[in-house]
């Protein structure tokens, strides 16, 4: 019975230990409640962009399951509007530029099962240099009384996004 118990409370210990830790940011923005639901992979003395990211290759912006944005009302992201929903959050990224995307395939493993033609806004950004994250982290910064910033933030880049709500 002991050995039972023990194999058992193991097996709950590992479905639960991550490599990747489990993440999720909330953020009202006028009336616009923002959530990201991420999981947080770690440099770990790794190259990141250009080789564990590879350039030119869809990315799920995360590790495990696909980045998942919610946003409660219509926004516009980089000017471009976004209806209420959910959304799947993949980046291509490049050396001097990033395609982001949003996907209405809200809930995927991964990059495995991407499809192109779910897509529902495509927008080119630059990263920037700066300060070291071991962790990948999300944030909504920059603040105003109906917009702010969604940041990606790992390694040695820092993607911003400029969001807008009503």
């Amino acid at each position: 019975m002991f050995f039972l118990t023990a194999e058992y409370l193991a097996q709950d210990y590992l479905k639960k230990l991550r490599v990747s830790p489990k993440a999720e940011v909330m953020q009202v923005v006028g009336l616009t409640q923002i959530n990201i639901s991420y999981s947080r992979p770690g440099v770990k003395g790794r190259k990141i962009w250009g080789n564990l990211v590879p350039y030119n290759k869809v990315w799920r912006a995360g590790a495990d399951e696909a980045t998942k944005i919610t946003f409660s009302k219509e926004v516009k992201i980089e000017g471009k509007k976004l209806a209420a929903g959910s959304y799947s959050f993949f980046v291509i990224p490049n050396k001097k530029e990033w395609t982001v995307i949003f996907n209405k395939v809200a809930d995927q493993w991964g990059a495995f099962e991407y499809n192109e033609a779910e897509d529902v806004l495509r927008l080119k950004v630059k990263p920037k240099t700066a300060e070291f994250e071991e962790w990948l982290r999300y944030d909504i910064n920059k603040m105003g009384d109906y917009s702010a910033n969604i940041c990606l933030h790992w390694e040695k880049l820092k993607m911003n996004l400029k969001l807008e709500t009503n």
